[in-house]
């Protein structure tokens, strides 16, 4: 009997060991650049907490990304902030949706309508990020300026908005120097451009960048205690992106997470003057 038991007791030991080796590999790594210091959620939580903007870029097609969003949210939130959601994917005109939302006003399918209005990837890429705010009552802000206006620079240049387009943007000036170009074509692995003249691709980016910072200000100034997750694209989230917009503008404290990204953003390349922390996944 005791024959038969131990083969039993060794494949159930087995089957444990192989559990907790997969348990293990799901730990989050988060490495904070300055330091090297790989850190868990509640340490970046700490970390994050003095911040009134935390900066967390993705791919919009990588669903690591923003499940990695979410877990900073929810890390922040479990901490005691009194965050709030800021999102490159609705512009500042659906507010009022949003707004409905988060109230429970609107059901999933009545807020995928507007969603779609305002951002054509896939609903459920971002859906978890959504219902979080809903159920938690989390505030979501609309960053962006209409589409028309940045397609327009990214063809014709900024010099082609007319004064009543540009009296719907009076925050933003559009200076574009080698140093931006230079990191737009970096942080968006540029090589080709869809045929546009880079600079007028630089000037669109530009435009969003000082818009979007402008927009997380205004809210800021209407509710100083906030601290605003800004969920939008690795080239908007990096330091030279929106940041160093609210830098010329602010001296409100702010944090930047990237995303691993292979041949881009990765241990060795990426220094504390781009981002303060990079998220290797689940490791």
């Amino acid at each position: 009997m005791k024959h038969v038991r131990l083969p039993i007791i060794l494949s159930s030991l087995l089957a444990l060991f192989f559990f907790l080796r997969g348990y293990a590999s799901t730990v989050e790594q988060i490495h904070r650049v300055s330091d090297g210091t790989v850190l868990s959620l509640p340490e970046l939580a700490k970390d994050l907490i003095e911040s009134r903007l935390v900066f967390v870029g993705e791919m919009h097609t990588d669903q690591s990304h923003h499940h990695m969003q979410l877990q900073t949210i929810r890390a922040l939130k479990k901490a005691g902030a009194s965050v709030a959601i800021g999102l490159e994917m609705f512009r500042r005109d659906s507010q009022a949706n949003l707004d409905r939302w988060v109230e429970g006003e609107l059901s999933e399918k009545e807020f995928q309508e507007f969603y779609y209005r305002n951002w054509n990837y896939p609903w459920p890429l971002y859906r978890d990020i959504f219902l979080f705010a809903r159920d938690h009552k989390i505030p979501m802000i609309g960053l962006n300026v209409p589409p028309e206006i940045t397609k327009q620079v990214a063809r014709k240049g900024f010099a082609s908005l007319s004064p009543k387009q540009r009296g719907d943007l009076p925050m933003v000036t559009c200076r574009v120097d080698p140093a931006y170009m230079a990191f737009v074509r970096r942080s968006l692995g540029m090589h080709g451009h869809g045929g546009m003249e880079f600079t007028n691709f630089c000037e669109a980016q530009l435009v969003w960048d000082t818009a979007m910072a402008w927009s997380l200000l205004h809210y800021l100034e209407k509710n100083p205690e906030a601290t605003v997750v800004v969920v939008a694209g690795s080239g908007h989230s990096w330091k030279l992106g929106i940041p160093a917009q609210i830098r010329s503008r602010s001296t409100l404290p702010f944090r930047v997470i990237l995303p691993e990204i292979p041949g881009r953003i990765e241990g060795g390349n990426i220094t504390a003057n781009e981002t303060d922390y990079l998220w290797l996944g689940l490791k």
